[in-house]
């Protein structure tokens, strides 16, 4: 029988485990006397009853008109007529995946609609030229005869190149999803769904996601009518999988539209006409596997940052917008390459990160922040690495390369916590700054270091309690072991694809009985196995990762409430059911 309520009469609001704190995702109760399965009380945890049958089915109908994220037709008027008058055009895309998703995706949609515009694509170096636009480049494109200016992914907060793109006659079309800055930029327009004034009903649209939305109006108003051309309708939809990878690596909410356009791209990833995009997923190991939300965060999303980190973002835009099947091929190895590179600086970074924290007391309950500098650092990787020592530290974590005088890197943050708000509050010892709440980039002098450092960890000092310096873990609902059959665990799975704000499903698992002395497993025993009872005899096997070092605190007979996530295991043709181990609390008793 399952339980009553969505979070069991003895569950309490929170919970310490060995590793993290837990919170139940909703405080919500249900009828006792419901008996409500499972899948139906983990959409009752996430707030999803009432739009249980949208969320479970998402359509491309449910996305928005193109025409209401604010500035798209009057971007969408000037491009068409500056591909019909054959004025050069720039698309200026970021060096991470959204941009190059972007990017590719504009860049697709011009070439189709007029073949012979002149278009291009241009995105900054990471290291030689940093994040977002800049005056530079504006220079060198308008001595190359551009006209228009596209950016994706970035320019919202860019009014001083903004400014050099009017001085030089320059119409700049700004395309964005970042935070807004106190004055926009004087761009012809700006497209935005966060805009002032905005009635948009989506505004967590990636930079992918509101490029995709110019392209479908350029579609439209290419066409004269809302209803495509079949060769139109077949771009649009080719373009979903190009948005999926964008959405899932920008980390944005997988709810709203951007759920729908990854539900869509990833269910048309594996067919896509684009070479780039197939020779990518035969480079991760993929090539007769399912593509999933998990895949592409770390798969072929790291191999797309690869080069943007270790050389130039260019390639991953030539990837995906080449039709040339050897080329793709040819480059969708070099990434490969690139990206193993990467994870072995960054291996050498987070253990140096990790030593400079500790030295230098960063890493306690009375500084709750971790602002370091070192010249030997990689541009390109340390924005990885800030990643890693948050999971480590669980507290916003800033890194840079010193060069020149110069600080230049990245930022991470955790729930709760705005990044790009904290470094506002600090903008008076910052050369620039951009980004968002979890994620930011940003240069400082190194004569403004230490004064930038106090203030940041100061501000985090007011707005972070000791306590809060341990990471949550919010799980759904209770469920007893006896419920989770392999067609229980497939409605679970109707619920993806899992990402930021939608993820894989938690359990507690409370008072189970650890059923016999648990394994070590993987490569030196790093991982652990361990087999646990409910109330009845059906027993499930825990997979946890890391834990290896863990095994000897758990003894069989013991019983422990534990937090999961239920998964289908195939292996010659027989399909289980057996769950990865989030964390555990002990409840005492066992051998």
């Amino acid at each position: 029988m399952p339980p009553a309520s969505v979070s069991g009469t003895d569950a309490p609001a929170l919970q310490r485990g060995l590793l993290k704190r837990w919170s139940l995702r909703s405080q919500a109760r249900l009828d006792p006397a419901a008996r409500m399965p499972l899948v139906q009380r983990v959409l009752a945890a996430r707030d999803l009853t009432n739009n249980a049958e949208r969320f479970l089915h998402p359509s491309l109908t449910h996305l928005h008109p193109p025409s209401a994220v604010p500035g798209v037709d009057r971007a969408a008027e000037r491009m068409l007529a500056a591909m019909r008058a054959r004025e050069p055009i720039a698309i200026y895309g970021d060096y991470d995946v959204d941009g190059v998703a972007a990017t590719t995706i504009l860049y697709r949609t011009i070439r189709a609609l007029e073949p012979d515009a002149p278009v291009r694509t241009y995105v900054p170096h990471r290291i030689d030229e940093g994040y977002g636009l800049n005056d530079d480049a504006i220079r060198q494109l308008a001595a190359e005869g551009v006209r228009v200016i596209v950016t994706v992914d970035c320019g919202i907060t860019a009014v001083g190149p903004a400014g050099v793109a009017r001085s030089l006659g320059l119409d700049l079309i700004i395309t964005d999803h970042h935070n807004l800055g106190d004055e926009l930029p004087g761009a012809y327009a700006l497209v935005h769904p966060r805009l002032p004034g905005s009635a948009y009903p989506f505004g967590d649209l990636c930079g992918a996601g509101v490029a995709y939305k110019l392209a479908w109006r350029l579609m439209t108003m290419h066409a004269g009518s809302d209803r495509l051309p079949q060769p139109l309708r077949n771009l649009l939809l080719d373009l979903l999988p190009v948005g999926a990878l964008a959405a899932i690596a920008d980390v944005v909410p997988l709810l709203g539209e951007n759920r729908v356009i990854t539900h869509a791209g990833l269910r048309r990833i594996r067919s896509t006409p684009f070479v780039g995009l197939r020779a990518l997923i035969e480079a991760s190991g993929f090539a007769d596997e399912k593509v999933d939300s998990e895949r592409v965060a770390f798969s072929l999303a790291p191999r797309l940052n690869a080069c943007g980190r270790m050389g130039h973002a260019r390639e991953a835009v030539e990837l995906l917008t080449t039709d040339d099947a050897a080329a793709a091929r040819q480059i969708a190895d070099q990434l490969t390459k690139q990206n193993k590179d990467r994870q072995e600086i960054e291996r050498g970074i987070t253990a140096q990160a990790e030593e400079l924290a500790h030295a230098r007391g960063m890493t306690g309950p009375d500084t709750r922040a971790i602002v370091l500098a070192h010249p030997d650092w990689h541009t390109g990787v340390v924005g990885i690495v800030c990643s890693r020592l948050v999971e480590r530290f669980a507290r916003p974590t800033i890194l840079m390369r010193s060069e020149g005088g110069i600080c230049h890197g990245s930022g991470r943050s955790v729930h709760g916590f705005s990044l790009h708000g904290a470094l506002r509050a600090c903008e008076t010892h910052l050369e620039h700054f951009g980004g968002h709440d979890m994620a930011a980039g940003l240069h400082v002098r190194e004569s403004s270091l230490d004064a930038f450092t106090t203030a940041f960890i100061e501000h985090a000092n007011q707005r972070i309690r000791p306590d809060d310096l341990v990471h949550d873990l919010e799980y759904d609902c209770d469920a007893a072991v006896e419920e989770l059959q392999a067609s229980a665990v497939r409605e679970l799975e109707r619920l993806a694809p899992f990402g930021q704000d939608n993820p894989r499903v938690a359990l507690r698992l409370p008072n189970v009985r650890i059923g016999e002395e648990p394994r070590r497993i993987g490569e030196r025993g790093k991982h652990m196995s361990v087999l646990v009872r409910g109330t009845g005899a059906k027993a499930l096997r825990l997979v946890a990762w890391n834990w290896g070092d863990k095994a000897d605190r758990l003894r069989p007979g013991m019983t422990i409430d534990a937090v999961v996530r239920p998964k289908l295991n195939t292996w010659n043709g027989t399909t289980s059911v057996e769950a990865e181990l989030l964390d555990v609390c002990e409840k005492g008793g066992g051998a």
